[in-house]
């Protein structure tokens, strides 16, 4: 991989390179995009096969957050931090605190969090060396973020209904939840309150059952749950679910969930569309959980945090409309949603400089 002309070709700011020779610590920060402000991004720890694969990892999660924060309307930019190591056996509190000096070191254009592979006390370690990192355990942090994410992803659901059927009630509505681990039971919840038929699955079994018994919900086995005759499939497990093979195997009107990267291609995109199935982009139905961790920044208020969730619903409207008025697929559709936004304040800005205390 060709670092620079990466860069170039799509506007990368800068790629940090961190070594600490006592601790082993080995990471990548990398800054995307930060036209609307300091870039926000969680800290990834995976064992990669080489370090070109961490720095295209960490490269591609950042501009993928580019994109999250500006069509979730936040005045905050894309950045990704990458630790190479085993998070089960590579972790120490040397290591999280060499990487928090480097967060410090960039002075604010960097704001870290957790991702996959890291926790709220991997947050507390680095939080000893820099006030840039969110979702730690201290007062006023905004804790899991599970919730959030499902308020979300329950709110544009009922926008897609809105716009297929004329009615954003789900009441009735048969929804079939792919994954009901944390974000998937409290979707599960918002849907059954709302009187939703559920069916649902998942790889774990206790997962399945708790949300039967609590919720009247219907189980499938997972290699079926793309079959199921429903409204509504949600995907909130695993990404690449849609794709050549499975797409044509659905049998609903709306697909709206949490799961990230949800297209295997981009021209999956175009196969829903061709089907008649809304589907809702993935980066912007799911951004409550960035939403509320990102209301750390004001101090953390979380009926404030939960009501910027909620407008989610009207993000995902607008990029039905805009699908709708320039004939293109939702997921052009919301980024430019996400770009024209950054166009706009751009006009005002270039980039994020903290200033001098």
């Amino acid at each position: 991989m060709d670092i620079f002309p990466e860069m170039q070709r799509y506007g990368y700011e800068q790629v940090v390179l961190c070594h600490d020779r006592a601790t082993g610590l080995r990471a990548i920060i990398c800054i995307h995009d930060t036209t609307l402000g300091p870039g926000l991004g969680g800290c990834r720890m995976w064992t990669y096969p080489n370090e070109a694969a961490a720095v295209a990892d960490a490269m591609r999660l950042a501009r993928a957050m580019t994109y999250k924060t500006a069509a979730a309307g936040l005045d905050l930019g894309g950045a990704k931090a990458v630790i190479i190591g085993d998070p089960r056996t590579d972790k120490s509190e040397g290591l999280f605190r060499a990487f928090g000096r480097y967060v410090q070191s960039l002075q604010g254009r960097y704001i870290t969090a957790e991702d996959v592979g890291t926790t709220v006390d991997d947050m507390d370690i680095i939080r000893l060396e820099t006030e840039f990192v969110t979702g730690t355990s201290a007062a006023g942090s905004s804790g899991d973020p599970s919730p959030a994410t499902a308020f979300g992803v329950w709110r544009g659901m009922k926008a897609c209904a809105g716009a297929v059927w004329g009615e954003e009630s789900l009441q009735k509505r048969t929804v079939a939840i792919q994954g009901v681990g944390s974000v998937g039971y409290h979707l599960a919840e918002h849907l059954a309150d709302e009187g939703a038929r559920l069916v649902v699955t998942d790889i774990r079994a206790d997962k399945v059952e708790r949300v039967v018994k609590e919720f009247g919900a219907r189980a499938v086995d997972p290699d079926v749950v793309l079959d199921v005759d429903c409204d509504v499939f949600a995907p909130c497990a695993l990404g690449g679910v849609l794709n050549e093979n499975t797409i044509p195997r659905l049998k609903c009107k709306v697909v709206a969930g949490a799961a990230n990267n949800q297209l295997a291609t981009e021209d999956d995109a175009r196969r829903l569309a061709e089907r008649g199935i809304l589907w809702a982009p993935d980066y912007v139905i799911n951004a409550g959980g960035l939403i509320n961790v990102a209301d750390e920044l004001l101090g953390y208020d979380r009926d404030r945090a939960f009501r910027k969730v909620g407008d989610i619903y009207h993000n995902v409207r607008r990029v039905i409309e805009i699908a709708s008025a320039e004939g293109i697929p939702t997921s052009q559709a919301a980024d430019r949603m996400a770009e024209r936004r950054m166009e706009l304040i751009g006009k005002l800005k270039h980039k994020y400089i903290p200033r001098g205390r």
